[in-house]
Formats: C-alpha cells, sequence, structure tokens
C-alpha cells in the first residue's frame, strides 16, 4: 500500500484522498493498483454505501498522470509506462462499472488521469474552484482514460473541441459539457461527505446543497462548435475554421496547428472511433493506441518541451498535418501483442 493515496470508512461511506498535493496529486501506478484494491473490498462490503474520492490540498483534485515517470520509463525502454496505462484503464472500467455511488469531489485542478478516476463516477461535484482540460494532444498523447467513451457523448460537437484543443473549462462549462453532475460550493462538501457518512443517498444528500450555475462558453458558441467540429476529416474542420474570420476561430485554429500533428489526427479518428463503441471497447482501443504512443516520437518530445525543458517549442515528427498518412494513423489502432484484457 502506498500513502500517496488514503482510505479510510467514514460511517457507511468509503472515503479516498488522492495525497500527493505537492504534484498537484497526480497519479502513479502504485495508487492506481491501490485504489483498485480498495473499490474491490469495499465493494464486497455490506457495511459501506457510497464511496466518494477526493484531492488533498486546495489546488487540484488530481492533475493526471505522472507523466515525468512515464517519459523516463518509455526512454530507458522499462515496462512501467505500459503497466501504468494498463492499471489506469483497469481502474477506470471499475469505476464505470461500480456497484454502488460513486463520487467524485472535483476541487481545483481535473485534467487527464484525474478525470479517469472522476467522469466515470455516478456523481461527479465540482465547486467554484473546478477547472477541466483534456490537454494530451499539446503532449504528443492523445485524451485517452476513455476519453473515447465521454468525449463524443458531450452534447453536439463539444467533446471534439475539447479533445482537439485542449480547452480549460470552468465550473459552468463543465456542467454544460457534462463533465460534472452537480455543483457544490467548496464549503458545503464537508457537509456533503457527512450526508453520505450519515447514509443519505448522493441524491438525497445533494437535494438541498446543489445549486444551478448559469451562463456558459460553451453555450454562446455551441453552433459555431457542432457546425465546424463536425465536419468529416481534421483538412475540413481547419478550413472551416479558417472560413470563419472571427477572434474566436482565429484563436481556435491557431492552437489546433501547434499541437502534435500526429496526436491531432489520431484523436480525431480516436473520437469518431469512440462514438460508435461501448466503454470497455474504448479502453481497448486506447490501450492499442497508447502502445504506438509509447513507441513513438512526439510523446517524449511533448513532454520534454512542456515539463523537462520548458522551452515550450516541441519538435513534433512529422512536423505538419499534410505529413501524416492515412497509413500512419491506421497503425496505431492495429491489434498488437498486448491487449488490454477487462
Amino acid at each position: 500500500m502506498t500513502d500517496d493515496v488514503l482510505f479510510e470508512k467514514r460511517g457507511v461511506a468509503g472515503l479516498i484522498t488522492l495525497n500527493r498535493p505537492k504534484a498537484l496529486n497526480a497519479l502513479t501506478r502504485d495508487m492506481a493498483l491501490a485504489m483498485k484494491a480498495q473499490l474491490d473490498a469495499w465493494a464486497g462490503d455490506a457495511q459501506v454505501k457510497t464511496v466518494a474520492v477526493q484531492g488533498a490540498g486546495d489546488r487540484a483534485f488530481c492533475a493526471g498522470g505522472d507523466i515525468r515517470s512515464l517519459y523516463e520509463s518509455g526512454r530507458a525502454g522499462t515496462p512501467y509506462a505500459l503497466d501504468f496505462y494498463r492499471d489506469e484503464y483497469i481502474l477506470d472500467a471499475a469505476i464505470k462499472h461500480y456497484p454502488k455511488p460513486y463520487v467524485a469531489l472535483i476541487c481545483g485542478i481535473v485534467m487527464g488521469g484525474g478525470v479517469g478516476v472522476s467522469v466515470h463516477g455516478s456523481h461527479r461535484i465540482a465547486d467554484e474552484t473546478t477547472t477541466f482540460a483534456m490537454p494530451e494532444t499539446g503532449i504528443g498523447l492523445f485524451p485517452d482514460v476513455g476519453g473515447s467513451y465521454f468525449l463524443p457523448r458531450c452534447p453536439g460537437e463539444v467533446g471534439m473541441y475539447l479533445a482537439l484543443t485542449g480547452a480549460r473549462l470552468k465550473t459552468a462549462d463543465c456542467l454544460y459539457a457534462g463533465i460534472a453532475t452537480h455543483f457544490v460550493a467548496k464549503d458545503r462538501r464537508a457537509a456533503l461527505v457527512d450526508r453520505l457518512a450519515d447514509g443519505m443517498t448522493p441524491d438525497a444528500a445533494l437535494a438541498d446543497l446543489h445549486e444551478d450555475v448559469p451562463g456558459t462558453f460553451l453555450d454562446s458558441h455551441r453552433k459555431s462548435i457542432d457546425a465546424i467540429f463536425g465536419q468529416t476529416s481534421v483538412d475540413a474542420l481547419l478550413a472551416a475554421l479558417d472560413a470563419d474570420h472571427t477572434d474566436w476561430s482565429r484563436d481556435t485554429a491557431k492552437t489546433i496547428r501547434a499541437k502534435s500533428p500526429t496526436s491531432t489526427r489520431l484523436t480525431f479518428r480516436q473520437l469518431r472511433e469512440g462514438a460508435k463503441l461501448s466503454f470497455d471497447d474504448c479502453l481497448r482501443m486506447e490501450y492499442r493506441m497508447v502502445q504506438g504512443i509509447v513507441a513513438g516520437h512526439d510523446f517524449y518530445e511533448g513532454v520534454r518541451a512542456t515539463i523537462i525543458d520548458k522551452d515550450g517549442t516541441p519538435r513534433w515528427d512529422p512536423a505538419t498535418l499534410a505529413e501524416v498518412s492515412d497509413a500512419a494513423i491506421d497503425a496505431y489502432f492495429t491489434p498488437p501483442q498486448k491487449e488490454l484484457s477487462l
């Protein structure tokens, strides 16, 4: 067991605390394994009626996977990176299929792996500090942890917009997109946990704690998002942005063109495929894809530019969207030697 994630029985609630506040509660393989084992134990414990998960500190629920460790593993050719992704995806599936209410208390930053251990729960509670993003195309990855499933099921083409741009959402937009199911002010979160511990169901506990948060960026831009991000290819999508001649479309096109060209084409295909698949099949597809990422170039270059050297100038290879062939993208979806077993 690891001290990086803490488990507590509080009344009839099982409380999980991601406990790496200095690292923004970034998820490690040991944390994923410990969470899976504890969830399995609580699933068979009649005294536990509800599970809740929170992050230690005020800055983040969970800012993602421990990217530096994955970078170092891939560079060294050790099995840690693929073992991490496998066990992370297995945990995400356990949360999605959990037989009891699973309540994610999303305070502060929630990105990448943090989304995986929250968005698949039955109840996702945002507060006024919540900031969501899936910024993976900016580090040569793709929006995994079940992004293939939940992003295409956001309203309209909102999921494709989030996946290709890495746009950050605040509380109201998290609710609009379905990332969060409820808003409870930060100073009332303890009351929610107490109610769950006392045996109230999440729906009953939330009845008078949840508040509406009106007005969203996504709602005001929804018509343009649906029209532009509903295109049949990345090239058509960028052409539509270029033809729109608004500040939003210019900024959005610039943002997408700065991302890894391979990741951009890969993510577009991923979401279109994921819209047709079951949750478990989406995770199986993502595990195929991530093996290609670990064996490739752009993930290491993206992490170098963002986290290691922090120079902000990744040198993608291929360097342009035009150089990324259909055959290169097809290879990411070909069944590899290692398949994900759920």
